[in-house]
């Protein structure tokens, strides 16, 4: 594959373009906060009962273990039958009608249905990003990392926040589009998710290089995961990849939980409306914008790990700062200051993984698995806690404090850890 071409990098890049409406509209701006208000308040399920937030938490962690369970042997298969573009494909046409599927929950009596789809949609979301991720180290040079990794991101706010804009429209003013409510203007907000992935995936598609394909046989299950048992076996016996590992497992457990819950708690805890809902997740994404950026130049200037270890400690403040709000004002506040820092650690972190791997060759895959799955267990883990938490106290405030604890210890793990640290040679290839 030819590294740096800049047709096949906006290819790349315009996928995130695409499935970032799942990541904002479905995992964070509206349906968690419309899930809460169709749902019961208490929830029981055989002889046990808990609120709908901590339901809501734990379809997120189930979601996230079935994708851990088989992204290392998709990933292993991918490698050694050349389907790489062949999964992203598969994943993205599941999540893109899985999000379509949500149009059809509308009230308590179809909780389970879509706490199903939601599930299912974001099992494809996360199967995805396995292989969209593993084609970084394929299409650009180490010291373009950081910035095609930014780059991304950044397409992926920018794309997600014009279609929320719409959404809120259809939401707040629903007559103007021949709608009956607010409600209905949410359930078509979830087709066009699913239209909007399915539908700008495509130029992806089309630019990702192809590879040359194996007939697929029995046998390569096997080897898929021996593939992948191989490539674990190399991570475990580099100590700087483990404690790197180690330390993005806590980031995750924190960042992916404060992604998937933060509209839940400003709904629950501080009363806010739909429409204020957005307009937080809005401030979210236009800062992520700029801080993506801003971290990304950071971490070219004083190092990946500096620039990260700067955004851990900020992620540890926002905890605790939430934990005591009780404003509104204080809350858009600390959804600026998530914003800042939600972007450049997601792109920091998937840029010196790419640079720590032992080869980049054709096991890439499956060690962009592994990187994945220590982020699904890590979703499980942060969600399951946050939710098991809120289940004792009833107070979602404790678990907010939970979540700052998971914060130091990711920072000690990547104080530990060495980073490269990578010049960039021609800024020109991620300009246009």
């Amino acid at each position: 594959m030819k590294l740096n071409d800049k047709k096949t990098i906006k290819g790349w890049v315009l996928f995130d373009w695409a499935n970032s409406a799942y990541s904002l509209v479905i995992s964070t701006a509206v349906f968690p906060a419309y899930f809460t208000e169709y749902t019961p308040d208490i929830v029981k399920v055989g002889g046990f009962s808990f609120t709908n937030s901590a339901l809501y938490s734990f379809a997120v962690s189930f979601s996230f273990i079935v994708i851990a369970c088989l992204s290392p042997l998709l990933s292993g298969i991918a490698d050694f039958s050349g389907r790489r573009k062949s999964f992203l494909k598969l994943f993205t046409i599941f999540g893109a009608v899985s999000c379509g599927m949500l149009y059809f929950f509308k009230a308590p009596e179809q909780m389970w249905l879509g706490t199903s789809a939601f599930i299912l949609a974001t099992i494809g979301f996360a199967g995805s990003i396995v292989f969209y991720d593993s084609y970084l180290p394929l299409i650009a040079s180490e010291d373009q990392y950081n910035k095609v990794s930014a780059k991304g991101y950044t397409y992926g706010y920018v794309g997600s926040v014009l279609l929320l804009i719409f959404i809120l429209a259809m939401v707040l003013k629903p007559s103007f589009f021949g709608l009956g409510d607010g409600q209905m203007g949410s359930r078509v907000g979830f087709v066009l998710v699913g239209l909007w992935w399915i539908g700008w995936s495509q130029i992806s598609f089309r630019r990702l290089p192809d590879e040359i394909k194996q007939k697929f046989r029995p046998d390569m299950i096997k080897q898929g995961y021996t593939q992948v048992g191989l490539a674990f076996g190399n991570v475990m016996s580099r100590p700087n990849i483990k404690k790197f590992l180690l330390s993005y497992f806590f980031i995750s457990a924190g960042v992916q939980t404060v992604i998937y819950l933060a509209t839940v708690f400003a709904e629950k805890e501080l009363g806010f409306e739909t429409a204020e809902l957005i307009v937080t997740v809005l401030i979210i994404q236009l800062v992520a914008i700029g801080g993506a950026y801003l971290f990304s130049n950071l971490g070219t200037k004083k190092g990946n790990q500096f620039s990260i270890m700067v955004m851990i400690g900020i992620w540890f403040v926002i905890c605790i700062l939430a934990s005591v709000t009780y404003g509104k004002g204080m809350f858009y506040g600390l959804a600026a200051a998530v914003g800042m820092v939600l972007g450049g650690i997601q792109s920091l972190t998937r840029a010196s993984y790419s640079m720590i791997l032992p080869s980049k060759e054709t096991e890439t895959t499956s060690y962009f698995s592994f990187f994945d799955v220590v982020s699904k267990v890590a979703v499980v883990a942060g969600t399951f806690l946050f939710g098991i938490v809120d289940s004792i106290t009833h107070n979602m405030r404790y678990s907010v404090l939970v979540l700052g604890v998971l914060f130091i210890v990711a920072f000690i793990f990547m104080y530990q850890t060495h980073i490269p640290h990578k010049e960039l040679s021609d800024p020109s290839i991620i300009d246009e």
